[in-house]
């Protein structure tokens, strides 16, 4: 994914309808979330990183949450998408190699989009964007739960109703953490190598729950 957005030079920008401009709108913004945090994204700063004026941008969004909702939504629906890839699916006896397979796929679609997941998980969250991020984990609470109860039904875990909502945050949590670790600067895992071992530890948790 692209996230450089150049600013005018001086040259009027190219008149686009709000349609046409409002991804551009959204590149402009992520720019600045991953430079400077989602803080320092405004509809002023958009308009000077785009060399157009505010009403352009505002033609555009009609408030700023509204823009920030619809930049988050951009890029969480393929990273939702990614993470449900980490658990075994249609597997209903999974095994350590299940584990280590679908967290393998998931560090490396991080990988290819690390601005995205940098934009979600390591950014300050915003307060104007606070409930949306508490919506979107339960989102994927939900879809987790779903995914993952058959196997731990197969597996034969006692009290589940009590400890699937414990192990769907564990999961989630370790998810985040793998994640995070992959962003860290200087990190010396690769997406395999990590993969291989947070799924292998998970698999040996959950098994043993």
């Amino acid at each position: 994914m692209s996230t450089a957005v150049t600013a005018s030079t001086g040259a009027r920008a190219a008149h686009l309808g709000p349609e046409r401009r409002r991804p551009q709108v959204l590149d402009a913004a992520m720019a600045i979330a991953l430079t400077d945090g989602i803080a320092a994204v405004s509809f002023g700063a958009i308009a000077q990183r785009l060399g157009v004026s505010r009403p352009v941008v505002y033609a555009c969004f009609p408030d700023r949450v509204g823009l920030l909702q619809a930049l988050l939504e951009r890029e969480e629906a393929a990273l939702i998408e990614d993470a449900l890839g980490a658990l075994p699916h249609g597997r209903r006896n999974a095994t350590e190699a299940d584990f280590v397979d679908g967290f393998q796929s998931l560090l490396a679609a991080v990988s290819a989009k690390l601005d995205a997941w940098r934009l979600v998980l390591v950014s300050d969250p915003d307060p104007a964007v606070a409930e949306h991020f508490r919506r979107a984990r339960r989102t994927m609470a939900t879809a987790v739960e779903h995914t993952i109860r058959p196997t731990l039904t197969e597996w034969g875990v006692d009290d589940l109703e009590q400890k699937l909502p414990v192990l769907v945050e564990f999961f989630l949590s370790t998810c985040e953490g793998a994640v995070r670790s992959l962003l860290n600067e200087g990190s010396a895992w690769t997406p395999a190598q990590l993969g291989e071992f947070i799924g292998l530890a998970v698999y040996r948790a959950m098994r043993q729950a």
